[in-house]
Order: structure tokens, then C-alpha cells, then sequence
């Protein structure tokens, strides 16, 4: 059961952090506004559009974003005070072990660990879905209509091949699918044009087949050839930007199909699949950093540990962006480099928690 030491340690701790949230977050939408502001009004932007499907949207996105360096800042400050008023001293001095100490700290991290991860997962990519449809139409347009050089494996030994796809005309130019036994080619089918009026059913123009057996080949072809090929052209204009849209689970789906399919550029997708797990637990592991970290009365007081605190944020932020980097460069797989800054933040903590007061 939860003591009034721990409801005292809980309320600070979740007040100051939602506090902190909504201070720097009206920030943010303020410096943001102000940048954005002639993209408004140069592509007629209606303020409708702009406050509900931007910014409604844009607010929860960017909360989460920043949950686990919110929570940190949250705990650095209201621990730092409490040791600069000797609040932490007097809890120690009544026999009250440290261990004892930061279970409050961990309840309070826990609760936004698992509300981080139910937002991040399931309920803001599908906010993330009409604010990037918005930028997309009033801000900077990233969705193309044309898909270059693409190539897919449809099953296992068939691939497919669109040296160029229109979306707007569901027509692909200079197609071939390929057929194998084993690495033995078994058929070469060549369209100039392919047209997509259905689900999977395919009309190819001027149409070439050639069917291979041993030494002998055999050859036919028409004017238009009628067919159905498990290929969707939706699978054609993923981008990374969609990746911020998916629930964690459409994301694993998607991780499978691609895999399966062996399309290329799925290394956005696989580091916000796995961010959706690492970012509840770096609430965990800063939380530990920050309370062992401000839980000593120093001569700096709490301008000192925001000072310091403030710096690791830093660190940790430069730590994932390069981790992350090398996920995408393919330096490193994408579990790895995303867990990395946990696992190095997770040695920093333990190492303060065995140096804190006791």
C-alpha cells in the first residue's frame, strides 16, 4: 500500500511533469506558429485545418516525443529542492533506505512509461495520419505520385520489377516478372505497360513470355495479356514519414510483409518499431539517473542539478540521434542501435544510485 511519504513524492512528481509539459510544449506551438506561419498563408491554409488537424495533433505527438526527457527534467527539479530543504535528509535519517526512497520514483515512472507506450503505439498514429496529411498539403509536400525502379519478390523464386509506376493513372512502365526454380530461371514475363483496374488483376500491353527448359526456350506474346498478380500499388509509395503513423502492431505486420517481399528502405520502419518499446523504459532509467543524481544537498543547490541535468538531456538526445544514424547507414542492426542509449544510460544510473546518499 501506498504511504503519505509515497502520495507526497507521487504528487510532485507527476505535477511538476505535467506542469513542465504543458509550459514547453505552449512554447514549442508559439515558435512553431511563428515559422510556419507564411507556409499558412501561402497555400491558403484555413485556421480550422490549422488548429484542429495541426496542432490538435502536433501537441500529443510532440508530448510524447519528449515524455522521457520531461520526466527527467520533472525529477531533477522537485528532488533537488527537496535535498536543498533537507527533506531527502530527514527521510534517510528516520531509517527510511534509499532503495525505499525512489519506489515512489519508479511507481510515478511506471504510470508514464505504460501511458507513453498506449499513446505511442495505438492512439497517436492515427493523430500523426491527418496532421502529416496537413503538412503534406499546406506546409511541405512529400508524398510523391511516381515510384521509380521498384522490385519485390510477390512469393518465394517470384520477382517482380517497375522501372516507373503513375499513381494518378495506376500504370506501370517496362514490367517484368520473373519466375525460379531454385536459382534456375524457369519464365521471363516482359510488359511494356501494366495497368491495375481491381485488386490484383492486371492488364499488361505488348506482352513477351518466354518459358525456359534445360537448353530449349519457348516464346509468345500479344497485344494485351489479362491477369492476376499479388501486388498492391499502395506498397509503392511507402515512404518513412508513414512509419509515425502505424500502430505497433500494422508496424510489425508491415516489418513481416516487407521482409517477406524483400522490398528495400525498411530501416525507418524497424527503429520506430523498436523506439515504441525503448522510449517507455528511458522513463525508467532517467528517473533512476535523476532522483540518485539531485537526492544530495550540494552548495549549487537546484540551479546546479537542473544544470547538470539539463546536460545529460543533452547527451542522451546526441547519443540516440547518432545511435539511430547508424541503424539507418546500416552500421548497426536497428535493436541494437536503438537500445544502446538505454543500455549505456542504464550503466550511468546504476553507477549514481551506488553513489548516492544512503
Amino acid at each position: 500500500m501506498l504511504k503519505l511519504i509515497d502520495i507526497y513524492i507521487i504528487k510532485k512528481y507527476l505535477g511538476t511533469f505535467f506542469l513542465s509539459i504543458v509550459l514547453i510544449i505552449s512554447v514549442s506551438v508559439v515558435f512553431d506558429m511563428a515559422e510556419k506561419l507564411d507556409d499558412f498563408y501561402a497555400n491558403n491554409a484555413p485556421w480550422k485545418a490549422i488548429i484542429f488537424d495541426y496542432y490538435a495533433n502536433f501537441i500529443p505527438f510532440f508530448t510524447n516525443l519528449f515524455t522521457p526527457l520531461f520526466a527527467f527534467i520533472s525529477v531533477i527539479f522537485f528532488t533537488s529542492k527537496m535535498a536543498y530543504n533537507t527533506e531527502i535528509i530527514a527521510m534517510l535519517s528516520t531509517g527510511m533506505s534509499f532503495k525505499r526512497l525512489i519506489f515512489p520514483y519508479f511507481f510515478s515512472a511506471t504510470l508514464i512509461g505504460i501511458m507513453s507506450f498506449f499513446l505511442g503505439g495505438f492512439v497517436i498514429p492515427t493523430s500523426n495520419k491527418v496532421r502529416l496529411d496537413f503538412e503534406d498539403k499546406y506546409i511541405q509536400k512529400f508524398k510523391s505520385e511516381m515510384a521509380l525502379n521498384i522490385q519485390l519478390e510477390l512469393s518465394p523464386g517470384v520477382i517482380a520489377y517497375i522501372e516507373r509506376y503513375e499513381e494518378s493513372q495506376n500504370r506501370g512502365y517496362h514490367f517484368s516478372l520473373e519466375k525460379f526454380n531454385g536459382k534456375q530461371l524457369a519464365s521471363r514475363l516482359t510488359s511494356q505497360y501494366i495497368i491495375m483496374d481491381s485488386l490484383n488483376h492486371w492488364h499488361l500491353t505488348d506482352y513477351r513470355l518466354r518459358e525456359f527448359d534445360g537448353m530449349y526456350e519457348k516464346m509468345s506474346g500479344g497485344e494485351r495479356l489479362d491477369t492476376v498478380i499479388k501486388m498492391n500499388p499502395a506498397d509503392f509509395f511507402v515512404s518513412g514519414k508513414e512509419a509515425a503513423q502505424m500502430t505497433v502492431t500494422e508496424l510489425k505486420q508491415y516489418l513481416k510483409r516487407q521482409k517477406e517481399r524483400g522490398i528495400a528502405g525498411s530501416q525507418v520502419f524497424e527503429n520506430e518499431y523498436y523506439t515504441r518499446f525503448s522510449m517507455p523504459f528511458a522513463a525508467l532509467i532517467l528517473t533512476l539517473i535523476g532522483v540518485s543524481l539531485s537526492s544530495r544537498k550540494v552548495r549549487g543547490g537546484t540551479g546546479l542539478h537542473l544544470g547538470v541535468g539539463i546536460g545529460l538531456s543533452a547527451i542522451y538526445i546526441l547519443f540516440a540521434t547518432v545511435s539511430s544514424t547508424f541503424a539507418v547507414n546500416g552500421s548497426l542492426p536497428s535493436v541494437v542501435a536503438i537500445w544502446l542509449p538505454n543500455i549505456v544510460f542504464t550503466s550511468i544510473g546504476i553507477w549514481l544510485y551506488m553513489k548516492a546518499p544512503k
